[in-house]
């Protein structure tokens, strides 16, 4: 689906809110769903399932006694069990006080600890769920590349039009054969820049030596949200043919050029589609996780690759699961890698983005397509189910430390302290907030 076509004709930030909604409330239903439905599985109560704060747009009430509802904010949600004083499960101590022991049980302040326990944890659990099955699901549907160099797609590009054509297996590059696709990267990678390289490819069972343009050439295959590329009009396909008037002929020859600029506004020539643009741009400094770290570089904001896309195969499902556990892995580990370094100082604590800088990456990754925007529901929805787990009284991982002080003293905490502790961390939640909208609003 062209979502960025449909951004563009619609004026952009009407769209770019919808795709944020939208992608917020998925995360935040699969989240709350979780909470409800293993609260049920362990006897406790929901008398309110809402998707939203605010006024009530619509409800209905279920034959288990729970209230769904959709409310007008659609920033949120929540799930109110029986005793809840409030979305974040403060105890009514009055409702409390009214209710036998059987009912008692079937509250998140009566019911077993580990009942209380599991209930909690369901949420950021059921976001990992999400993430690892939406992964899985792209994994699936997409497949992998086959382990062959042979040309499946074409990318356009001025230099290689009418020279390969699809299912043409690769030989050698400038010289160097290359048995398999590893190695064709790799020699791609060691072949230096030039406007022509020396091919051997094997078509119909003969052998032909062919000139074409270098193995990775300077296309956009996909856009950074929030990158210079974007805010530029540049889009995914573009071919990038100059630096500043210098011809370019390989990605790391636009990479070192933008890095040894150091920021300073750089002029593309593009070619679209058979059509040549200039474009300015200013390439902005990024932190990017390298190798267990972090590096800083100036970016325009982009990615590619090879001059084809290999012919792909289909992926066994328990790959693709593998495949969506260790993608979300690799997302919740960079998260905390990247945290970890922004509090020591490592990187920029610009990195942390509030909702407006979350709303412009939906937006960006909607304009880039269906799969981009699903895509970035699962990196969002690993997050949501990472922060949650922080130990901050109001979040999920504050009540799993008071169950943890629950099992270790023989008794939960005082009210008194509970409605302290509640306070801080609702007033630390909101300086983050308000951290992470400056960041928003004043980060470049």
């Amino acid at each position: 689906m062209d979502f960025g076509g449909l951004i563009s004709a619609a004026g952009g930030t009407g769209w770019v809110l919808l795709f944020f909604v939208v992608a917020l409330s998925v995360i935040v239903a699969i989240h709350e769903y979780g909470h409800y439905i293993v609260g049920r599985w362990c006897g406790i109560h929901a008398e309110v399932f809402s998707l939203g704060f605010g006024p009530v747009v619509y409800s209905r009430v279920d034959k288990h006694g729970t209230k769904w509802q959709l409310a007008a904010l659609p920033f949120g949600g929540y799930v109110k069990f029986m005793g809840d004083a409030d979305a974040a499960s403060g105890k009514d101590g009055e409702v409390i006080s009214s209710l036998s022991e059987a009912e008692l049980k079937r509250t998140m302040h009566g019911a077993a600890l580990w009942r209380r326990s599991a209930t909690v944890a369901a949420g950021p659990v059921f976001n990992f769920i999400l993430s690892i099955l939406v992964f899985a699901g792209i994994f699936l549907f997409s497949g992998t590349t086959a382990d062959d160099p042979i040309i499946g797609d074409l990318k356009p590009n001025p230099g290689n039009e009418e020279v390969f054509v699809a299912g043409d297996r690769i030989l050698s590059v400038g010289g160097v054969e290359t048995p398999d696709l590893a190695t064709f990267y790799q020699v791609a990678r060691d072949t230096a820049p030039a406007e022509s390289v020396a091919y051997v490819v094997e078509r119909d069972g003969a052998e032909m030596a062919l000139d074409s343009v270098y193995p990775f050439p300077p296309v956009l295959d996909q856009l950074q949200p929030q990158s210079a590329a974007i805010d530029a009009g540049l889009q995914a396909g573009d071919v990038i043919t100059s630096v500043d008037g210098a011809p370019i002929w390989s990605l790391t020859q636009v990479q070192e050029l933008v890095q040894e600029g150091a920021g300073t506004p750089v002029q593309l020539g593009v070619w679209r589609n058979g059509e040549t643009l200039d474009v300015q741009l200013s390439p902005r400094k990024r932190d990017l996780p390298v190798d267990g770290g972090f590096e800083t570089r100036w970016l325009i904001g982009f990615s590619g690759g090879a001059f084809f896309e290999p012919p792909r195969v289909t992926l066994g499902a328990w790959d693709a699961l593998t495949g969506g556990v260790n993608q979300t892995w690799f997302v919740a580990s960079s998260s905390l890698s990247g945290l970890w370094h922004m509090i020591t100082g490592a990187i920029s604590s610009c990195n942390i983005q509030g909702p407006i800088g979350i709303a412009q990456t939906s937006g960006d990754m909607a304009s880039q397509g269906a799969q981009s925007f699903i895509w970035f529901i699962a990196v969002l929805s690993t997050a949501v189910g990472l922060l949650n787990l922080f130990p901050i009284p109001v979040l999920d991982g504050g009540h799993l430390v008071f169950h943890a002080y629950e099992a270790v003293t023989k008794r939960p905490p005082s009210d008194k302290a509970l409605n302290v502790m509640m306070t801080t961390g609702l007033a630390l939640l909101l300086s983050l907030m308000v951290f992470a909208l400056s960041n928003d609003l004043f980060c470049p």
